[in-house]
């Protein structure tokens, strides 16, 4: 289907808890969004990327010329990855995937609301690398706005745990976390639901970060005991806590196994990505290091009790998924009619000019400002009544895919008007492309019509 600027089709991939493990999902993650949004449109059949990377997923997405090219170019991406734990994602799968997951429904946890703001933050990301264009423009968007309704309009995030809290309800039930002294390593978003999490249930919380004012900022919203530490004083806050929760943004390991040797029987919650604490650490006596692997048993449980708002947010999701489709077809259509409108013009400006030119040699006195305008008005008119019909046809070609349509259309106006879904106008807008005096010219009907669909 073509979308945008030219014949245009995206594809995806996802590697993501619910079939890769977390040291998959750790080789494919960049060190940073924007820079693997960088590494893919320097490619150069992507014409658009966007890549979301969040603790428990790495995806990408870029838009290209044909399925294979892009296929291709996302390649790289997962490189060095089992094919089993890469989720592919053709043309419409691409973006129905990118709407269930700003609803919550490919997280963890069912329904939680951090992911809008992952979704946010790396839209503005691609953005700022200059790998937005008017196709992942509108499906990204979409996509947040559907999440929205999901929140708003459905139960699907009532009572919904954040993966921070959720790391902490799952220590509970393991270990029971009454009078405990709890550890967080990290102050980002994060560690920060963690850490509020453990205000109640804990009686002191020690909050452990390479930067100490972030680390106080967050000792301050919390009501229980709190003590703040940097990073090399980990061994020490370790040996005093009963719980660790750690969820920094490092690229390396935070904790070692030599930082855990004098803790005795502590329980680790590592929701980092990539893992915070070195896999050593999980073979010492009285240790009991879990990941994100492990929280997901406990949250079956979460997903069944919201299985009905989540019924009703597909609902929601194959509407908008098909009102984003039929936007993309009447932007195609409109931009089409554009162009053939645009030929039209050339065509009649090109032959009144002769048909003016012969009757002034015609005639002694010249042709009058009114006859010209005469002449101009039956051309309009003439351009109006022709392309009326084969913009309908062209429209609804559009809706059902018929690009041979739209081609047999255009090459029935000559060589003038040969467009076909690969070579479409330079301009990826619709009605708002044409020039004032274009739309001057169109017959009022079909501009109406342009501007009611958009």
């Amino acid at each position: 289907m073509t979308t945008g600027s030219k014949s245009e089709i995206v594809a995806g991939v996802s590697v993501s808890y619910g079939h890769a493990s977390v040291e998959q999902i750790e080789t494919v993650a960049a060190d940073s969004g924007r820079a693997a949004v960088e590494s893919l449109l320097g490619q150069t059949e992507v014409l658009e990327a966007f890549v979301l990377q969040t603790c428990n997923r790495a995806e990408a997405y870029v838009v290209s010329e044909t399925a294979a090219s892009a296929r291709e170019a996302l390649s790289t991406y997962v490189d060095g990855v089992a094919p089993e734990a890469v989720r592919e994602l053709d043309h419409e799968e691409s973006f129905r995937h990118l709407m269930s997951v700003a609803c919550g429904l490919e997280s963890l946890v069912l329904g939680e609301d951090q992911i809008i703001g992952q979704l946010r933050d790396a839209y503005e990301d691609a953005r700022g690398a200059g790998a937005i264009g008017p196709t992942l423009d509108d499906a990204i968007l979409k996509a947040i706005h559907v999440g929205e309704r999901a929140r708003s309009e459905t139960a699907i995030n009532e009572g919904a745990l954040s993966l921070g809290s959720a790391a902490v309800r799952f220590a509970d039930d393991e270990h029971g976390l009454g009078d405990a002294t709890a550890l967080v390593v990290g102050a980002g978003e994060i560690a920060t639901l963690a850490a509020k999490a453990l205000d109640e249930p804990a009686s002191r919380v020690v909050i452990a970060n390479r930067t100490l004012p972030n680390a106080e900022r967050l000792a301050k919203q919390l009501e229980s005991e709190t003590s703040v530490v940097g990073l090399d004083a980990l061994s020490v806050a370790a040996d005093e806590s009963d719980v660790v929760v750690s969820a920094t943004g490092s690229h390396e390991h935070v904790i070692d196994a030599t930082d855990l040797e004098t803790v005795g029987e502590t329980c680790i919650v590592d929701i980092a990505q990539p893992r915070d604490v070195a896999p050593e650490a999980a073979s010492l006596e009285d240790v009991s290091v879990y990941d994100l692997d492990a929280i997901e048993t406990m949250t079956g449980e979460t997903k069944a009790k919201r299985r009905e708002a989540a019924e009703v947010v597909e609902t929601m999701i194959d509407e908008e998924l098909e009102r984003l489709l039929t936007q993309y077809k009447r932007k195609r259509a409109d931009q089409v009619v554009a162009a053939m409108y645009e030929g039209a013009e050339r065509i009649k400006s090109r032959e009144l000019r002769t048909a003016v030119s012969k009757l002034e040699s015609e005639s002694e006195t010249g042709v009058s400002e009114t006859e010209r305008e005469i002449l101009e008005s039956m051309a309009d008119a003439l351009v109006g009544q022709l392309l009326s019909a084969p913009t309908q046809s062209i429209r609804d070609a559009a809706e059902n895919d018929d690009w041979s349509t739209i081609s047999t259309a255009l090459q029935l106006f000559g060589s003038g008007f040969e467009l076909g879904p690969t070579t479409p106008p330079a301009s990826p807008r619709g009605p708002e492309t044409l020039s004032e005096e274009m739309r001057e010219r169109m017959p009022p009907r079909v501009i109406e019509q342009l501007i009611e669909d958009d």
